[in-house]
């Protein structure tokens, strides 16, 4: 039953596990006295028009750890499939029903929660939106990456049970727009040359410097594009690193 009648329920769902294949950990790493998750929690704890966190990781024992962190800064939590993850997303809006979901990566620590409440802002402003993100047209820095996916729309791909999507989640929406009504949010001038999420130690390096200039606060994306644009021998720490590349 949607809950529209009454008023939108938006929910942050953050995709968690320990087992990373480039760099296993890395979600409970300590960023500033706080883990990497706990900087994903926060941030979407601290964004306007988000009414729930929730944390959904893997029923693997590795990640009885990661279940621990979600609990202590405050989140919710569901287990599902390790390499599921839209399992995960469907049981998150079954335990805890929403119209849309703010789909989070645990790995990307430096969230803008402004940033993150101007896709919310959108949606709520035209909720017959089916999908609004940061990454339609990608203008923003790899690691302020977030959609959000009206929640039908995620049982609807729900019922397909192979594909790209049972990992990665939306491809099958965005790469869709004759059957989906996509929006998403564009800066100018474009900084998608930068990334600073976390995957490799090269991406932890960068990480660091990025904090210890701007302190352990949630940043203003401004910010951190202001700081690397300023130093170029933090960007090219990572500029090697490619990112996996995710199948239609």
């Amino acid at each position: 039953m949607s809950l529209m009648a009454e008023s939108p329920v938006v929910s942050a769902v953050i995709q968690a596990r320990s087992s990373s294949t480039r760099l296993p950990g890395k979600v409970l790493r300590p960023l500033a006295g706080r883990s990497v998750l706990g900087w994903v929690v926060r941030a979407a704890a601290a964004t306007p028009g988000i009414d729930r966190v929730v944390v959904a990781t893997s029923e693997s024992p590795d990640d009885d750890a990661v279940v621990e962190e979600a609990l202590r800064r405050g989140a919710e939590v569901v287990r599902g499939p390790l390499d599921d993850v839209l399992a995960r997303y469907l049981l998150a809006c079954e335990r805890y029903p929403a119209d849309a979901v703010v789909r989070l990566t645990a790995d990307c620590p430096l969230h803008d929660p402004e940033l993150l409440g101007q896709i919310v802002a959108l949606w709520r402003a035209q909720p017959h939106l089916d999908y609004v993100s940061t990454t339609l047209v990608r203008t923003l820095p790899r690691g302020f990456d977030a959609e959000l996916v009206r929640a039908p729309v995620l049982f609807e791909q729900g019922r397909e049970p192979a594909g790209p999507h049972r990992e990665h989640v939306t491809p099958r929406i965005k790469n869709q727009p004759d059957r989906y009504t996509c929006s998403g949010v564009v800066v100018a001038p474009a900084a998608d040359d930068l990334r600073v999420t976390l995957d490799t130690e090269a991406d932890w390096a960068v990480l660091e410097g990025v904090v210890a200039r701007l302190g352990d606060a949630a940043p203003r994306w401004r910010d951190v594009v202001t700081l690397l644009r300023s130093r170029p021998d933090l960007v090219a720490l990572n500029a090697h690193v490619e990112q996996r590349k995710v199948g239609r």
